[in-house]
């Protein structure tokens, strides 16, 4: 028996979602349901995968199931794919496991023909819709299945409408479209030199495998890669009778959402197109109708419609995005999924259906994904400008973006890529556009509603959105768009908020982000799941205070080196590099010193109560020295210019100490505790600067932080061992004179592989590990982080060769090991050893569900992250409870 790779939709259900994909279970469920969906059968998710695998080749008997499963639909409509009397038409779409709205392939009216489109007339009473059809068939084909431009029909449609005196291609009559018909057959067997099939099985059979090959196409794979979709999930092919939404003005197509997706708030959101096919809609070709509207138009259909999506929304309890025809007043249901929504709406959806009772807290944090918080974190347009707007279309998107216009895709992708702040500007996005939508900070479309792809992939990807600005003229060819008597070039600065809808001429001021009473809410819910704490990297006092009012629970890495680079310190640090003895390092390290505690203190007054981890020196010296060949060409041209002989030595003993401190590669060279190793009085002098600084808050704020020392680049014991010994001389020093008490901690970094390896050994003098993974990542797979990413790190990705940036997210394999080493390691020898993580893993959600499973205390991120890492951190939580379960 061969594997099973058809199933009628009386067969399927919700569950059986990995293999019948979103759309294919979500129509099963609905037949199951009762509610009104066309009939058809689902090609699995399996077919594709093992034709993916097998060079494009169909696996054995998949061609003859699918025929099996024609005949049986046949049988059940009473109607043949492509006869002369009660044809059969259907539909051919896609249906990914996870949603990709718009990333593949659909051909609509399969099985009209010539043999066929007379009966279509015949039968509905209207030959304009059955030769609307014949040519919306041949596009939609010659398209997606043969692959041929779409300019060519296009072109050929406008010339129609010229030729007609049509604004659209509703005002086309009928023998208009027979004519178009005949020009579109024409251009199809030009374009294939006559190879365009006029059998229905055979076209059935090429858009089944056009489908399948949809899913590799390049804005599919930009799609699952930003989403970090995998690309071995295949897609289903649903293959559903027709029903026809443009059938006349009693028909009707459109989307709605149980709530809106922009904002979560519970109201009628949706739009619909009279006398219309879906593409339509979601193509933004015609800019539609609000639902509400509907119930004037067609108000039975209107009420089973509302009806419906609440019994939906019950049935999967959570705010469902459905398409739906309407076709001479009947309501059919085409696709029902989780809709997609702006982070604002998914905190404001999961809270309020909490309180409905239909999910527990638990439930609603597993609903939210922890990077897509990432869009409340983006400013707003300051209320307080006075500019007016230039035009105001539909605010598809919210949030607000300044950027230089730009007119193609391409050109979006090339300048958000290289920095550039962009606005992309078109008459509708496609779904090839993708790559554009998310190198942009904005997105402008003059046709289009709020459920056009252009407002889906945005409000996916956060991304503010005006769309159908129906006035603005868009002039592709000399890159302007005129708006009234303004016209912007490619390259101008405009601003676009999605959350009004207006579009300001030149660049507006930007606010920090506020976050609301929802989010609150629910990040509290994360918060009483999670086992992990949540601290930022921050080395100033307004970066700790916004961490702290992010959530962060400490300050798990404070670089020290940053402090060092102020325009009137450098010159304190040239004369503490220059001393030729100790003495003149001593002297020059008492002038910085103050300037630390000043840090110091703005740091732990912010975070009194809260632990703060100070890592001591970590770059090498010729960091705050200036650049070899620089300074060579400095003490060249004095020479050459008869210099003061006083400023030409300075600047001579300068050159001297750059060359003596030069290495070939400085960040595996004297850094870190080896600098300390070699000036012990630089150690001494940042662990006095701390604990000052504690007590001075202690004193003035009657509280301060906990502290921690960190050494860094440790990888023997002996370095951490004479280490420790010099901070805790000079803390418990400074302890006596003040006369104080204060607990403190000292740990190191854990970032080379021999101190994961030896970390039973290290673990002895540490009361705390912090894993520094960017450095142990670039130490453990011997590459440079800057050189990689900017190198062949991108073309590995690509191809296949790496899933994910390692950078980005933990090499599991490799890196990961080696923290779970250390973290195993370290507490064999010191049970109540504190470990976390301060790299850049410990913001990113797939590496915290790691460090969740290996039992670290806490991760540290930028301060921006750490509502993200609080997030993730409580889903790892219940993903490690599930799986144990």
């Amino acid at each position: 028996m061969s594997e099973k790779y058809i199933y009628d939709l009386s067969e399927g259900d919700a569950s059986m979602k990995p293999l019948l994909g979103g759309k294919g279970a979500g129509v099963a469920e609905m037949t199951r349901l009762g509610v009104p969906v066309p009939d058809g059968f689902t090609v699995t998710t399996q077919a594709c995968i093992e034709t993916m695998n097998n060079n494009g080749e169909w696996p054995e008997g998949l061609r003859g199931q699918i025929a099996d499963a024609l005949t049986r639909f046949e049988q059940r409509a009473g109607r043949v794919l492509g006869a002369s009397t009660r044809p059969l038409l259907v539909s051919v779409r896609s249906g990914a496991v996870v949603s990709m709205p718009g990333m593949m392939d659909t051909i609509l009216n399969l099985g009209i023909s010539d043999e066929s489109v007379d009966a279509i007339a015949a039968e509905s009473g209207n030959e304009r819709f059955a030769w609307d059809c014949y040519r919306r068939f041949i596009q939609m084909y010659g398209e997606v299945v043969e692959g041929l431009s779409s300019h060519v029909y296009e072109d050929a449609l406008t010339a129609m409408k010229r030729a007609k005196g049509a604004e659209s291609d509703t005002d086309l009559s009928a023998a208009d479209l027979k004519e178009l018909t005949a020009e579109f057959k024409r251009i199809s067997n030009e374009e294939l030199g006559g190879n365009w099939t006029n059998d229905p099985r055979e076209q059935l059979f090429r858009a089944v495998e056009a489908v399948f090959r949809s899913w590799q196409n390049p804005r599919a794979q930009v799609y699952r890669k930003a989403n970090h979709i995998p690309d071995d999930l295949g897609t289903a092919v649903n293959v559903m009778q027709m029903v026809f939404g443009n059938r006349g003005d009693t028909s009707a197509t459109g989307v709605c959402f149980t709530r809106n997706p922009s904002t979560g708030e519970k109201a009628l959101y949706g739009e619909f197109l009279t006398n219309a096919q879906g593409e339509d809609v979601v193509a933004g070709i015609r800019t539609p109708r609000p639902l509400s509207e509907l119930r004037d138009v067609l108000p039975e259909a209107y009420d089973q419609l509302i009806k419906t999506m609440r019994t939906m929304e019950t049935h999967y309890r959570d705010m469902q995005d459905m398409e739906f025809t309407i076709e001479n007043g009947k309501l059919y249901m085409l696709q029902t999924r989780n809709g997609k929504r702006t982070a604002a709406a998914a905190l404001k959806v999961a809270a309020d259906l909490v309180d409905e009772g239909l999910i527990d807290k638990e439930e609603a944090v597993r609903r939210i994904e922890p990077e897509q918080l990432d869009q409340l974190l983006h400013p707003a347009i300051d209320p307080n400008h006075s500019a007016a707007p230039v035009v105001t279309g539909l605010p598809a998107s919210p949030g607000a973006g300044v950027g230089a216009a730009v007119f193609d895709a391409d050109t979006a992708a090339e300048k958000g890529a290289a920095g550039e702040p962009v606005i992309l500007i078109r008459f509708e996005t496609t779904p090839d556009d993708i790559h554009g939508v998310l190198q942009s900070q904005g997105v402008l479309t003059a046709h289009g509603g709020m459920t056009s792809h252009a407002a889906v992939v945005a409000r996916g990807f956060g991304k503010p959105c005006v769309a159908g600005a129906t006035t603005i003229k868009i002039n592709p060819d000399a890159k302007t768009v005129t708006i009234g008597d303004v016209v912007i070039h490619e390259g101008d600065q405009i601003t676009v908020n999605g959350s009004t809808g207006e579009v300001f001429n030149g660049p507006l001021a930007l606010i920090p982000p506020r976050l609301g009473e929802d989010f609150q809410k629910v990040v509290g819910w994360a918060d009483e799941i999670r086992d992990l704490g949540v601290e930022a990297n921050a080395d100033n006092g307004p970066d700790a205070a916004k961490a702290r009012e992010l959530g962060a629970e400490g300050i798990g890495l404070c670089r020290t080196e940053h402090m060092f680079f102020g325009e009137h310190r450098l010159p304190a640090m040239h004369e503490m590099i220059l001393a030729t003895n100790d003495e003149e390092r001593r002297s020059a390290l008492d002038k910085i010193l103050p300037m630390q505690q000043a840090d110091f203190e703005a740091i732990f007054a912010e975070m009194k109560g809260l632990p703060v981890t100070v890592r001591l020196l970590d770059p090498p010296l010729h960091e705050f020295m200036p650049d070899l060949v620089t300074q060579a060409l400095t003490v060249q041209e004095l020479e050459l210019t008869g210099a003061d002989p006083g400023e030409l030595a300075a600047e001579r003993t300068t050159l001297a100490q750059v060359k003596k401190l030069h290495e070939q590669n400085p960040m595996l060279g004297t850094r870190g505790c080896r600098l300390g190793m070699l000036y012990p009085q630089i150690p001494d002098m940042q662990a006095r600067a701390v604990v000052r600084a504690a007590l001075a808050v202690l004193e003035r704020e009657g509280e301060t932080v906990q502290l921690q020392i960190m050494i860094p680049l440790v990888h023997l014991q002996q370095e951490l061992k004479t280490q420790r010994e010099i901070v805790v001389a000079a803390v418990d020093d400074e302890l006596a004179k003040a006369g104080k008490q204060l607990d403190y901690k000292v740990g190191t970094m854990i970032e080379l592989p021999r101190a994961a390896l030896c970390a039973d050994q290290i673990a002895q003098y540490a009361d705390f590990f912090s894993f520094g993974t960017n450095d142990l990542t670039q130490t453990t797979l011997g590459i440079s982080r800057d050189d990689a990413e900017n190198g062949f790190l991108g073309w590995y990705e690509s191809s296949g060769v790496v899933k994910r940036d390692p950078f980005a997210t933990v090499d599991v394999d490799g890196v990961g090991q080696l923290v779970r080493m250390g973290v195993e390691k370290g507490r064999s020898v010191n049970p109540s050893l504190s470990t976390g993580v301060c790299g850049e893993h410990g913001g990113d959600p797939d590496s915290i569900a790691f460090f969740q499973t290996i039992g670290l205390d806490y991760v540290s991120c930028s301060p921006y992250r750490v509502p993200i890492a609080r997030f993730a951190a409580a889903k790892a939580k219940l993903a490690q409870q599930d799986s144990a379960s």
